[in-house]
């Protein structure tokens, strides 16, 4: 079984730009999503793969990855995926012992920026960089598959 132990930021400022060690570029669409579970297919990079999540808590989630065949990724994404597609450019870097991936996100999700850290257990502590924000783990507005049911661009000020 495959599990993910995942909390979310936002931003307090730019200042993690300068600790980027790599970014990625990333197409993803969502087959099938509802409050617990989802399907997403990626194309990152030159990679593929299908994605099978379930979540009660935003938190502690099970989680399935397959790679697939290009050629397949990219006619569930033109053919298959809901709209729009989520698209983003993740940038990865560490703080202390723990690899930050931060979400920079593009289209009608323009504008939002997102910091996630996976960690071995719940309560597994952490160093907290200065430029972390608000935590919104728990938030389903930020969920990758619901971004693609409501993207950034439509939520109100107060968001």
């Amino acid at each position: 079984m495959g599990v993910e132990i995942e909390r979310k930021f936002l931003l307090s400022s730019d200042a993690w730009r300068d600790e980027v060690e790599k970014s990625l570029e990333m197409r993803q669409g969502y087959l099938s999503h509802d409050a617990q579970s989802s399907v997403r297919v990626r194309i990152c990079n030159d990679q593929a793969d299908i994605n099978i999540k379930s979540t009660r808590d935003g938190i502690y989630r099970l989680e399935y990855e397959y790679p697939i065949p290009m050629a397949d990724a990219r006619e569930l994404l033109n053919k298959v995926a809901h709209r729009p597609l989520v698209e983003k450019t993740r940038h990865i870097l560490h703080v202390a012992d723990h690899c930050w991936e931060v979400d920079e996100f593009h289209g009608e999700n323009s504008g939002l920026v997102v910091a996630e850290i996976e960690l071995a257990s719940v309560e597994e502590v952490f160093q907290r960089p200065a430029w972390l924000g608000r935590e919104i783990s728990t938030d389903a507005r930020y969920y990758n598959s619901n971004l693609s049911k409501l993207p950034y661009c439509y939520w109100e000020a107060d968001a």
